[in-house]
């Protein structure tokens, strides 16, 4: 009678272990699913963001992010959609470069500027997104987004000025470094006014006020710095 009362509560016990099991992997299948579709979300996210300083470690972060969403964003297709056999082409998903920073380092602005025009010869689109202040260093890169697609928050604040430089040494270095300063400047002004409204003239002028030179987001608008004020 014991026996078969133990067996009992033995089956029993291993029938609800088994339901027990068969929910936890339900439960588990379904986390899974969720996770894989969050996942399958945050890939089409084409977004990379400044926030901060230009520095060296910061322009690696978004050289790579930009290599990145070349080639996540790449689709390949037929030119023709009715004729899967025609020729494969190749385009890309736009991303968004949010911006705001007081500025940082010339030579990492122009590595990431560089590789704004890099990708964007290659098909790809640039949204640039000013928010807060986009100022020296950072005026250049949300110039450099794909025209029509540059915006501009409300309230931002955009300040151009001169090319500084913080080193120092002996006086044969001194005015080596003047004339690399002098360089960047003219290559600066030269860049700046490829991507905006301003002849290089006017820029120098600007620039050569010898002081921050503070604009507001309508200002940028007008000065093709931006497209948009949102």
């Amino acid at each position: 009678m014991k026996n078969n009362l133990s067996n009992y509560i033995n089956k029993k016990d291993k029938k609800k272990k088994e339901k027990e099991d068969k929910e936890q992997e339900n439960q588990d299948a379904a986390m899974l699913e969720m996770l894989e579709q969050l996942a399958a979300e945050e890939s089409k996210t084409n977004i990379i963001a400044l926030y901060g300083d230009v520095t060296e470690e910061k322009c690696s972060e978004l050289l790579y992010g930009m290599l990145v969403l070349r080639e996540t964003s790449k689709k390949e297709k037929p030119a023709d959609p009715d004729n899967p056999e025609s020729e494969i082409v190749t385009t890309y998903e736009p991303f968004t470069f949010y911006i705001s920073t007081f500025g940082g380092s010339a030579a990492d602005m122009f590595s990431i500027y560089d590789m704004m025009r890099i990708i964007q010869e290659d098909g790809l689109e640039v949204e640039t997104f000013g928010l807060g202040k986009v100022m020296s260093a950072g005026v250049l890169m949300l110039a450099a987004g794909t025209k029509g697609k540059r915006k501009i928050g409300k309230f931002c604040r955009v300040m151009i000025h001169s090319v500084s430089s913080g080193n120092a040494g002996s006086l044969h270095e001194l005015e080596n470094e003047v004339e690399e300063i002098k360089f960047t400047q003219r290559q600066y002004i030269k860049a700046l006014s490829s991507e905006t409204n301003m002849s290089e003239k006017y820029l120098k002028k600007l620039i050569d006020r010898k002081t921050n030179v503070y604009l507001t987001a309508e200002e940028a608008v007008e000065l093709g710095i931006a497209d948009e004020v949102v």
